[in-house]
């Protein structure tokens, strides 16, 4: 179903901010080109937001590169402190850009995620944090952490589907998060009400979801995910991360359908898939359908696109 394209873009470390990474990749359509926003890495592993140019009919044909992170990291003790994520963008009928994205806090052995939201007023060159606190944070239905949304205005309700931390379990001496999917509701995209309603569930393998991205097509909910296992996961590609595929009726119910999905991890060593395939970002453009993903190091190695093809 899905034929990869080839690698769209890895930062070659020749700006400050932009030392490594990649990472959760979405697609933002303006009239004549298209952007890409993704998460990329300082020296000393803090996530920032940014974004490169693309022609649409070659994603890999980039036409600019932007030179500084879209989004600051929050002050001493705030959230976002120690990383940002860009998750979701969402247009607003005044012609502001809503970014919801996930808030990084280290701690001693491990992290924690909270999410956060951001406001354009240029058109997506530059955004500021809305509130100084978090939108959703640990709570009784994320008692561990949330993060990572795919958002959509739906009928008149905000609707959110994001991953939840439910649990660590110390493997190999470190403290491995495990993360399921669930659902949220709101009235005006900021107050979110967590309602329990657990979209995918931990089974023998899926451990840890993946940056859901959820769309809407002949009135049935669509979702590309990634999963993996816990244990050596980062060095097992058999534990890794894979694509996973799921549909719903009424956006809360979903049924896993894997099968269908259409695209996999690479069988060549070399490629830059071969060890995970993760973080996808489905989007259409004239009458196409297109996927961009990462692959190996959760971003290290950067993101490609794939287009469908029956």
């Amino acid at each position: 179903m899905w034929v990869k394209k080839g690698v769209v873009y890895k930062p070659d470390g020749s700006l400050a901010h932009s030392q490594s990474h990649a990472q959760v990749p979405f697609a933002y359509k303006h009239e004549d080109f298209l952007r890409i926003y993704f998460s990329t890495r300082d020296s000393q592993g803090q996530s920032r937001p940014t974004f490169i140019d693309v022609e649409y009919d070659d994603p890999t044909q980039i036409r600019y590169i932007h030179d500084k992170p879209i989004l600051e990291l929050g002050g001493p003790g705030e959230y976002d402190e120690t990383g940002a994520m860009p998750s979701w963008f969402v247009d607003m009928p005044n012609g502001d850009i809503w970014l919801y994205y996930t808030g990084w806090n280290r701690t001693h052995n491990s992290y924690r995620l909270s999410m956060g939201l951001a406001i354009s007023h240029d058109g997506g060159l530059s955004f500021k944090k809305m509130f100084r606190g978090p939108i959703m944070d640990r709570s009784i239905h994320n008692p561990i952490w949330a993060a990572q949304p795919s958002v959509m205005y739906d009928n008149g309700v905000w609707r959110m589907w994001h991953i939840s931390g439910q649990k660590c379990e110390y493997i190999h001496g470190y403290p491995e998060p495990f993360y399921d999917c669930r659902y949220a509701e709101s009235k005006d995209g900021i107050h979110w009400t967590s309602t329990g309603d657990v979209v995918l569930a931990f089974d023998d393998f899926l451990h840890a979801v993946g940056r859901p991205s959820v769309f809407k097509e002949d009135g049935i909910y669509k979702m590309y995910y990634s999963y993996r296992h816990t244990v050596d996961y980062r060095t097992n590609r058999d534990q890794s991360y894979r694509m996973g595929y799921a549909e719903s009726l009424d956006g809360i119910k979903w049924e896993r359908k894997d099968d269908l999905v259409g695209i996999a991890k690479s069988e060549n060593p070399a490629d830059f898939d071969y060890n995970m395939i993760n973080y996808a970002h489905y989007y259409e453009h004239n009458d196409k359908k297109y996927l961009l993903y990462n692959g190996n190091g959760f971003g290290a190695s950067g993101f490609a696109y794939a287009v469908s093809e029956k």
